[in-house]
């Protein structure tokens, strides 16, 4: 009897915990764990966009937004050369490009001139990780050696491979990603810094490792704004020597070279250096390709609205850009929006802002990586993914820029899955970061896409060449004809 008894107890508890399951399942919202939870530990969200979103809360859950600007994206020619029409499904924007694939002509063909990339990023390029290798297969190609431009402190310093960066703590700072009005302009990375003076010289130290066309730290040369101090200096140990460099804070941007040589690693102290703005240190050859990596965790691209546009002139001055890249999304999915209209019109207003700040120069935006979520216990690509992206490519389209469809060369829909549980894994288990594997792939994938469009370029302006000899040719051979007596 008591077991008899016992059984029923058991039977009826399943029962209730079954039946309980059901009401539940239907109550509860069916994207229980968020897989960013992991990932927003220590982040913080850029200010504008938790702005942004309490202002547009009204259409947060509402339809996904698939406006088709037009099904086919023409293009007006550049200097006599127009790439064919596109499809709006597979656009990717060569044609606004071409500024930047003439440079890089002009650097393969005649060996003239440099050229750069200023590329902005979230944590998906935290640590150079994507960037690296973008920057690798570029300079393998077209030449150049150097890690480009370095922040003076970083939060990400620690996890940077293609460099070792160390810093003293006696440094503040202030970012576009929390302060609105900074104490100076922000410099091209979004951060100002300064130096606190006390016991001990704050100083910042760069070495080198093995990375690829970075064996060295070439070239140093310090960037920093203006102030009313002008008995600031830097100074580093070289061989047992001081060498000692006086800064001069007079323009909105100065520069100061540190060494005109290639050095194994730098540690530069900063001495009666306080009021002083200063951004970083920039690390090139002065030859080929060089990429600058500009990341901010938590950043949706929206700061930077917040440039002066007489700061960035002046960068451009110095660093000469040729091309901008807009890598984010990341951040911009972690709110359950399915409409992302609002980010679409906001992105247009910071693509126009860039173009006024670096005026000529193209610029390509990347869309969204996937991103798998946990639904009914099962991962799946968020549902935010899509829309998002089409966001991304309907601004892209509008502001005249290149596109990357980072979410259609992964794969597509549940692509990210795949990279996580693949082995060997090429993404980590928060399902939305790459590790080292996956940010090569990536960077191989960015390279390609511009090579591809590098290589139709290329046949067009040598073919245009080739036309316009022939056509002098003719011209000549007719103004002879004329000259005959």
């Amino acid at each position: 009897m008591k077991s008899t008894a016992y059984f029923f107890k058991t039977f009826f508890a399943l029962l209730v915990a079954t039946v309980a399951f059901f009401v539940f399942k239907l109550v509860l919202p069916k994207h229980l764990f968020p897989g960013t939870s992991e990932v927003l530990k220590n982040v913080t969200v850029d200010s504008l966009m938790l702005e942004a979103v309490a202002k547009t809360s009204g259409i947060l859950h509402e339809t996904i937004d698939t406006t088709v600007i037009q099904d086919k994206i023409t293009f007006e020619a550049i200097d006599g050369i127009q790439f064919p029409a596109e499809n709006y499904e597979t656009y990717e924007g060569h044609q606004y490009l071409i500024p930047f694939y003439e440079k890089l002509f002009l650097l393969e063909t005649q060996q003239k001139g440099k050229v750069r990339i200023a590329y902005f990023g979230d944590s998906m390029t935290d640590g150079d990780m994507i960037v690296k290798d973008f920057r690798k297969f570029l300079q393998e190609k077209f030449g150049g050696e150097g890690v480009g431009f370095v922040n003076i402190t970083s939060e990400s310093a620690s996890s940077r491979s293609s460099l070792r960066h160390t810093f003293s703590p006696n440094w503040s700072s202030e970012s576009y990603m929390k302060v609105r009005q900074p104490s100076a302009f922000f410099g091209v990375n979004g951060h100002v810094f300064y130096a606190n003076d006390s016991l001990v010289y704050p100083w910042v130290n760069y070495k080198a490792n093995n990375t690829p066309f970075a064996t060295t730290i070439d070239q140093p040369t310090l960037f920093y704004g203006e102030s009313a101090n002008k008995g600031g200096s830097v100074f580093y140990v070289s061989k047992g020597d001081t060498i000692s460099r006086k800064l001069n804070p007079s323009k909105v941007l100065n520069t100061v070279k540190i060494s005109a040589g290639r050095l194994p690693s730098l540690q530069l102290y900063f001495k009666n250096a306080d009021s002083i703005p200063f951004y970083g240190l920039n690390f090139d050859d002065g030859k080929g390709i060089h990429v600058d990596n500009f990341s901010s965790r938590g950043n949706s691209g929206l700061p930077l609205s917040l440039f002066s546009k007489k700061m960035m002139a002046a960068f451009q001055k110095e660093l000469g850009y040729d091309l901008i890249v807009l890598h984010y999304g990341t951040n911009v999915l972690n709110y359950g929006s399915l409409n992302y209209s609002w980010y679409e019109r906001r992105m247009e207003k910071v693509v126009a802002h860039l173009r006024e700040c670096f005026p000529g120069v193209a610029i390509l935006i990347v869309s969204t990586a996937d991103k798998a979520t946990k639904y009914d216990l099962e991962m799946r690509t968020d549902s935010a993914v899509v829309p998002l992206s089409l966001a991304q490519k309907r601004y892209a389209i509008a502001s005249n820029s290149g596109f990357v469809n980072l979410f259609q060369l992964m794969g597509g829909d549940g692509s990210m899955i795949q990279w996580v549980e693949k082995e060997p894994s090429k993404a980590n288990k928060d399902y939305t970061h790459f590790n080292h594997r996956g940010a090569n792939a990536v960077g191989k994938m960015m390279f390609d896409q511009i090579q591809n469009g590098y290589n139709r370029y290329y046949r067009m302006r040598t073919k245009r060449q080739v036309v316009k000899k022939q056509s002098d040719s003719i011209h000549q051979q007719s103004k002879d004809t004329l000259d005959v007596p």
